[in-house]
């Protein structure tokens, strides 16, 4: 088929979302590209006051006047399912939707459903893996635009690109430029597969082994002293923006933003003095801590929570007493 009449429905809710939807959408009068609908998760309550907040995507949709579904959960809404179905929709374009379609969705599109996922697939299959990139201590990642099937990320896929991972890239820093190439990416690629130029290649025919990531929890960004300050470096980019990594200070969360390896040994949790300010004993080696935030206050740097906080030194953290 040519590109002159494509109707696209596109599925996305987050930030890392909302790039391919702008190309999708930017794009759309030059390559004969018509978004006929936007599905994206309910509005949901968010943040301390529990105020009622949309996705990124539907902020986007609205803000371009395009139309916006909003099921629960497709496997339990036939009427959603017949929704999209009425959309008539030649292609479908997935990216960081929130749920795993159904068959009766995968089969709807002549032209498949098509996702946008932030690993070099088949590593990092799943909910998180971006995060997952980074607490492996990965030095590249990329995105995988793929065919999807019943399973999770499981799908043939039609076209990866590559990207290394900086020493300083967090969860935040990296998902916004895979999002970037994943738009890119889609951009290009669409094209091709629409015109019938694109094989599709099983994930089985591809390098690197299968590794699972599930969804982050609150409890993983809590610190275990115990492990290696470079586990825990990584730990402290991979949970930024969310849960961040934090442990415990006089029984109140404390949470750890930027910090660095450094050579040397102290006592598991305890924080001790160093050149240019302080640094925790961990399993292996010191964690100098760069910027923190204390239970009820903002971020800051480490030299400015110390001013008002001398008994910092010589605590142990993570203890409860």
């Amino acid at each position: 088929m040519g590109n002159a009449d494509t109707r696209i429905v596109y599925m996305g809710t987050p930030d890392f979302a909302v790039p391919a939807l702008a190309a999708l959408h930017e794009n759309g009068a030059a390559k004969g590209w018509q978004l006929v609908g936007v599905v994206t998760q309910p509005d949901r309550p968010a943040g301390r006051g529990k105020r009622v907040v949309m996705s990124s995507v539907k902020e986007y949709a609205l803000a371009h006047n395009l139309p916006v579904l909003q099921p629960g959960r497709l496997r339990r809404e036939p009427d959603a399912i017949e929704a999209l179905r009425a959309l008539a929709p030649d292609v479908v374009v997935v990216a960081a939707y929130g749920q795993i379609l159904p068959k009766k969705v995968l089969e709807i599109p002549p032209f498949g459903c098509l996702n946008i996922h932030a690993s070099l697939l088949p590593a990092w299959r799943g909910a998180s893996p971006i995060t997952a990139s980074l607490l492996a201590g990965e030095t590249e990642t990329g995105v995988t635009l793929m065919l999807m099937d019943v399973g999770m990320d499981t799908g043939p896929m039609l076209a990866q690109a590559r990207m290394a991972i900086g020493g300083d890239d967090t969860t935040a820093s990296l998902s916004e430029k895979l999002a970037a190439q994943g738009a890119d990416l889609l951009v290009g690629q669409l094209p091709l597969w629409l015109a019938g130029e694109i094989a599709p290649t099983d994930q089985a025919d591809l390098p690197g082994e299968v590794s699972i990531c599930s969804l982050v929890k609150k409890e993983d960004g809590q610190i275990d002293w115990s492990q290696p300050a470079a586990h825990i470096e990584r730990m402290v980019r991979a949970y930024t923006p969310w849960p961040s990594a934090f442990t415990l200070w006089k029984e109140q969360n404390f949470k750890i933003w930027q910090a660095e390896t450094l050579a040397g040994n102290g006592a598991v949790g305890e924080v001790v003095s160093v050149e240019n300010g302080v640094a925790v004993g961990t399993g292996e080696g010191l964690l100098a801590l760069t910027t923190v935030q204390p239970a009820g206050k903002r971020a800051m740097d480490i030299r400015s929570f110390l001013n008002g906080a001398p008994d910092f030194v010589g605590s142990r953290l993570g203890e409860e007493s």
